[in-house]
């Protein structure tokens, strides 16, 4: 087991009291003796449950697993030397799932019959005598004081840990000794995750193969990435952990994972009352962050009237420098509200993860990161050649951000609009202004500027539909030929005069004069809109 007990400060190991075949042979008031001295050691370790006695030729199903059965063998008077039905009954026994079994001499038989011990043997179930003045009651009652004894150590084990782990609490980083105590308890490996996902604490340090660490990194973010309260088990090669959820659903907190499979009630209780103690000092947490947040929005706003000098002195004094222009400044979705249901707790969920990831980031990258909320999402600024966080950022969390040209803290305003839109015309996880500018203008029409454009052309279209001309058609031809009488007329392969008159009447149809500088722009902008 992976357990241990603290007893007058020390850990002392209780595994030794588990009920197994082989502690109760240790018994030497039994007087009882393996028939078979060279059964397979991993047979008698083996936990029992309980002893029962039984002369039935067939006693299974009054029987349940992890049983020792004891048996005089008056079944078996008329079997003689039989070796199939010895075989058959101790086969019987095996499938049921009982553990050894004991045979009482001397009360029908001398000694143990060849038979049943031919028949053990190639079962590999381990046999043993229990000489007449051993009492079946007396070995029953044994096992029964060893259940006892180690259900008590159980019981006093968990509510020292209880204790132990209660004082880690109150020490100065509570959570890191709480992770300590549970794993010094348990005998095992623990670690604690933030809400991004993130390795914060274990014990011992670097206790898993990297290998390892990595594929449990990848599963606790598939269960943050479900946001609902949960414990799960899973087994990464030959490692079976456990992984418990800390917080509510919808906005977890984080992940203990334990590198053990199975716990018994009292591992159970000790861990329940780790998560408990998690939960809460996160959830107290809370305010704390929110504070630190509204900090960061409020710096933000500030560094969007051009002038860094105060989040410059309050970035300095609690995080660290700002980070040296020229800077980008990226702007994600994650500060988009909900309408509430799951899809908004799964936001809050990745906005918290979000969050700490950045400042756990903005911890060990002192000067090269600054975050807080805006307007319309979340900022990121830092230094123009250190993109990867960005990068790293929209991949973990599924977020469209847009990034800023390279710019100085006197333009952090038109970075932010340029971040903005560069987010919201982006097509993929990260877009830069740089690739949205060289798409021109028009292309960051909307779809109000169509419905302008359509009116707008709409009496050239409706015009030529009525009377055959082709009036749309020319004054197309004529802006492709940069308004070029003589270019437009080879073009469509009518004389210059035809073009003059087309476009006559095509400015009383629009009733624009043709010879503006603006009308021309305005009608050449209304057509690439259209044929956009």
């Amino acid at each position: 087991m992976l357990y241990g007990q603290y007893i007058s400060g020390g850990l002392v190991d209780i595994a030794a009291d588990t009920p197994t075949l082989r502690a109760l042979l240790a018994r030497t008031d039994l007087r009882l003796r393996l028939a078979e001295p060279d059964v397979a050691p991993e047979a008698l370790d083996r936990s029992v449950r309980w002893v029962h006695s039984s002369d039935l030729a067939d006693p299974t199903p009054f029987l349940s697993e992890g049983l020792v059965l004891l048996t005089t063998g008056t079944q078996f008077q008329d079997a003689g030397d039989d070796a199939e039905a010895w075989a058959a009954y101790v086969r019987r026994l095996g499938e049921r799932g009982v553990v050894g079994l004991g045979f009482g001499t001397e009360v029908v038989r001398e000694g143990i019959p060849a038979p049943l011990a031919a028949a053990c043997r190639e079962q590999g179930m381990p046999l043993f005598e229990v000489p007449y003045r051993t009492p079946f009651i007396a070995v029953a009652r044994a096992n029964a004081e060893a259940i006892a004894a180690q259900t008590y150590a159980r019981r006093s084990w968990a509510l020292a840990a209880q204790r132990a782990i209660a004082l880690a609490a109150l020490r100065p980083d509570g959570l890191g000794a709480t992770v300590a105590e549970l794993a010094r308890q348990l005998g095992t490996w623990v670690g604690m995750y933030d809400a991004a996902g993130e390795l914060t604490r274990e014990h011992p340090a670097g206790g898993l193969a990297a290998e390892t660490s990595g594929d449990l990194h990848d599963e606790v973010g598939a269960v943050l990435r479900r946001g609902a309260r949960a414990g799960s088990a899973l087994r990464i090669g030959d490692t079976a952990f456990s992984l418990q959820t800390l917080g509510r659903g919808g906005h977890l907190r984080g992940v203990i994972a334990i590198a053990a499979g199975d716990l018994d009630q009292e591992g159970r209780g000790v861990v329940t009352a780790v998560i408990a103690m998690a939960g809460l000092a996160l959830e107290q947490q809370q305010g704390l962050a929110r504070a630190r947040g509204a900090l960061r929005a409020g710096l933000v706003h500030s560094l969007v009237t051009d002038d860094p000098t105060l989040a410059r002195r309050v970035s300095r004094d609690l995080w660290g420098p700002l980070p040296p222009a020229p800077v980008i400044v990226a702007v994600t979705e994650a500060a988009a509200s909900g309408t509430g249901g799951r899809a908004t707790a799964a936001r809050s969920s990745r906005a918290d993860g979000l969050a700490e990831l950045l400042e756990l980031r903005a911890e060990e990258r002192r000067g090269s990161l600054f975050f807080g909320r805006g307007d319309d999402g979340l900022v990121m600024v830092v230094p123009a050649a250190e993109r990867a966080l960005i990068d790293e950022v929209a991949e973990r969390f599924e977020l469209r951000v847009g990034v800023s040209d390279p710019v100085g803290y006197d333009a952090f305003a038109a970075a932010i609009g340029q971040a903005t839109l560069a987010r919201d015309r982006g097509v993929g996880p990260v877009t830069a202004f740089a690739d949205v500018a060289a798409s021109g203008v028009l292309s960051a029409l909307t779809a109000q500027s169509r419905t302008l454009a359509a009116a707008e052309l709409g009496p050239l279209l409706a015009h030529d539909e009525r009377h055959g001309t082709h009036l749309m058609q020319t004054l197309r031809a004529w802006f492709d030929d940069d308004c070029s009488h003589e270019s437009t007329a080879r073009s469509l392969g009518v004389h210059r005069h035809t073009v003059r008159t087309r476009l006559a009447l095509a400015e009383q149809v629009l009733g624009r004069d043709l010879g503006s500088f603006a009308a021309r722009a305005e009608l050449w902008a209304a057509l690439r809109v259209l044929e956009s």
